[in-house]
């Protein structure tokens, strides 16, 4: 089971009472677990400027982008895709952020700070990854933050036609429970790309209450240890 790291030292406020026009909520703090979980449990997430030596920027967004677990869009192709693929979890986590993290990866934005930051999230128990393998090789994946029933994704990769969509798929099938319709897979933002996945945006506020919901529940199985 994770290990509940100490308290964080920082304070995000009631995120009921956010600017209601800004996705940027909030400038500084640090990456300690605590922290971090602090504002996921809030509806926050970390991500950097893009200036080193500037502060942490923490984003709530006004529309938030989710993937319903029964919402999921896989297409005639993309299954058969699937079977080419063996799906595990937390084989190969730092390598996954790692493929993430690639700077030749356009729009890339994961430095060395949330690389450590996040491994150190997993070493808890608390951030998990979903790897596609192919002939023993990693070919694709992603990762994320598991409370209780909200898995928060940050980010996915592919290799291989098919391998991140095949990641995604296996993600949902893990949360496929008894609390299933409850559990909430939060993807920051919706894109072209995941909306063609079946990603869907909600207010900041519907998020909140969903949150809410989601992260008193137990683990699923897969990530309870």
């Amino acid at each position: 089971m994770p290990v509940e790291p100490p308290a964080t030292v920082w304070t995000f406020g009631d995120p009921r009472n956010y600017d209601a026009l800004d996705d940027l909520v909030g400038i500084g703090a640090d990456l300690e677990p605590g922290t971090l979980l602090a504002a996921y449990r809030r509806g926050l997430f970390p991500m950097p400027s893009g200036h080193p030596g500037d502060p942490m920027y923490w984003f709530c967004p006004v529309l938030r982008g989710v993937l319903p677990l029964d919402g999921l869009h896989v297409s005639r192709s993309l299954r058969r895709s699937t079977r080419d693929f063996e799906s595990r979890v937390d084989t190969a986590f730092e390598e996954v952020v790692a493929a993430c993290a690639d700077p030749r990866r356009e729009q890339g934005w994961i430095d060395d700070d949330i690389r450590e930051a996040y491994c150190e999230l997993h070493r808890l128990g608390w951030a998990h990854s979903v790897e596609t393998w192919q002939d023993g090789r990693l070919v694709g994946g992603l990762y994320g933050v598991a409370i209780g029933g909200l898995f928060a994704g940050e980010s996915m990769f592919h290799r291989v036609t098919d391998a991140s969509k095949s990641a995604l798929v296996s993600l949902v099938g893990l949360l496929h429970d008894e609390h299933a319709s409850q559990r909430l897979i939060d993807v920051q933002w919706r894109t072209d790309h995941l909306a063609s996945l079946g990603v869907v945006e909600v207010p900041r506020s519907a998020y909140l209450a969903r949150l809410e919901v989601a992260v008193a529940l137990p683990l699923p199985a897969a990530f309870a240890g």
